[in-house]
């Protein structure tokens, strides 16, 4: 919005105050009692990410409060899209140039003073105070206050310089926020996250599981003697065979040749339906394991292709890594399920966080195994009233977010949201949970939506209907007055 600038600006010489920040113009006599004032909205509304539009209006207001005698000699001017919003008034004048021809105003021209919204696309735009000269071609004004009797914009011309301005949400820096795709290379992004260990992390190699645990199957190979057993071969030396039964039964997974591998015998075992030892000689006694139901190892895939052997007693979290057994799976009611990792005090935590959320230990991610879990709260969302939205699901922000569609069809919660100067629609963003994101989606409101990342003095627009990713500790503007912030806490 107001980073379009107006290409190369080039100050008149003159007796008045021209200034030139955030994109947006203001000349004034500098004699005026309300030059302080107008410059002061000039800075506030650059500051804020105001278009031209909140400047004609800024100004105003400053006009309106200084009515007492003669109308102030001033005008402002900014884009708004391809278009110029200008005010002028007393002897200020304005003239703005579009294919179409040109747009005068003069301030002399009305009681209190002249506004217009000239569509695009302009080319130039020029504000002169009485007297003001000949731009000089070769002066350029980057921004700033000078003296002078005007200031024109010439949009056909490129600024080598840029005018100092706020940056485009584009150009954020990588907090964790919506970037553009065709400025910041991105990755992938799919509707459901993959398996996990993620791509960019090395396979993770369970450690061996605690307890008493039955014989690997097929460990003992079928020769009455050691001395009688075949050399070891690689793939490559091993002879051809005409059929499976030829091939040597005592051979690694590793030196097998892909993709037959033997059958451990001549039938599958059934799914024990009773407690089974295998490979034990007689069943363990006086651990009670005998008496109850046993729960299945999650673990991956025997290479086998058979169901996995029983495992002997619960499985140790600091020793084996994994998800629970699903018998002890408990109804999370409608907590979605997410890829996540425990830390050694089994607090459940976003994959990608380098320390647990809730404790605050390290997550050593090489030693970690993801597994599907409920979701926990996300953190907060704290209005400026004090008001704590909690992150357990989407949220509808509004003036009346209970008639919106969203929440009549359950998918989001309505929070009722007001502020005294209207500037909160009726249906005004959206905040919602993706996997371990928090998203805001503008729903095409009238005053929009900004955000301020953390440790970052400015606000940035967000654009309507497109969903931007926030970070922990981020102020969310809604509208003109009403803001927010995001905590991550959960405690």
């Amino acid at each position: 919005m107001t980073d379009q600038g107006f290409g190369v600006v080039r100050p008149l010489p003159g007796n008045g105050l021209v200034a030139y920040a955030g994109g947006l113009l203001l000349v004034c006599d500098a004699g005026e009692a309300a030059a302080d004032d107008l410059l002061d909205a000039l800075r506030e509304t650059a500051a804020a990410g105001g278009d031209g539009r909140a400047l004609a209006r800024r100004a105003a207001q400053v006009l309106a409060a200084n009515m007492a005698g003669d109308p102030a000699t001033c005008a402002v001017a900014g884009r708004v899209g391809e278009g110029v919003a200008v005010l002028v008034s007393g002897s200020a004048a304005a003239v703005i140039a579009t294919p179409g021809g040109e747009t005068r105003l003069a301030g002399s021209d009305s009681l209190t003073w002249a506004d217009r919204l000239v569509s695009g696309p302009v080319e130039r735009v020029e504000l002169s105070l009485p007297g003001a000269g000949t731009p000089h071609p070769a002066v350029r004004f980057d921004g700033g206050v000078v003296h002078g009797g005007g200031l024109v914009g010439d949009l056909t011309e490129q600024s080598s310089a840029p005018a100092p301005s706020r940056p485009l949400t584009s150009e954020m820096p990588a907090t964790a926020f919506h970037l553009e795709a065709d400025l910041v290379p991105q990755p992938p992004a799919p509707v459901e996250r993959p398996p996990y260990p993620l791509a960019d992390q090395p396979p993770v190699v369970p450690g061996p599981p605690s307890g008493p645990q039955p014989a690997p199957v097929m460990e003992q190979p079928p020769y009455a003697h050691p001395q009688d057993q075949p050399p070891y071969a690689h793939p490559q030396d091993q002879p051809p065979y005409a059929h499976p039964q030829d091939q040597p039964p005592y051979l690694t997974p590793q030196e097998q040749p892909a993709p037959f591998f033997p059958p451990p015998q001549e039938q599958p075992p059934p799914l024990p339906e009773q407690q089974q030892f295998p490979s034990y000689d007689e069943p363990p006694l006086g651990n009670g394991v005998a008496d109850q139901p046993v729960p299945q190892h999650l673990g991956p895939a025997d290479h086998f292709d058979q169901p996995p052997p029983p495992v002997l007693g619960p499985p140790d979290h600091f020793e084996h890594p994994g998800p629970p057994p699903q018998e002890q799976q408990q109804d999370h009611g409608d907590r979605p399920l997410v890829y996540g990792v425990d830390c050694k005090n089994d607090h459940f935590n976003d994959p990608r966080s380098p320390y647990c959320a809730v404790c605050g230990i390290a997550l050593v991610q090489r030693t970690l195994v993801p597994y599907k879990g409920p979701r926990p709260s996300l953190g907060v969302l704290i209005l400026d009233d004090g008001t704590a939205l909690p992150l357990e699901s989407d949220y509808l922000l509004g003036r009346d977010p209970e008639r919106a569609p969203e929440v009549a069809g359950g998918t989001a919660r309505p929070a009722k949201v007001t502020s005294p100067d209207g500037s909160v629609s009726r249906r005004h963003l959206r905040v919602a949970l993706d996997g371990w994101d928090v998203n805001l989606v503008d729903l095409g409101s009238v005053n929009g939506t900004q955000i301020q990342p953390p440790g970052d003095p400015n606000f940035y627009d967000i654009p309507p209907n497109e969903p931007v990713t926030i970070a922990p500790g981020t102020t969310v503007r809604v509208g003109v007055s009403r803001t927010l912030r995001f905590e991550a806490h959960r405690g």
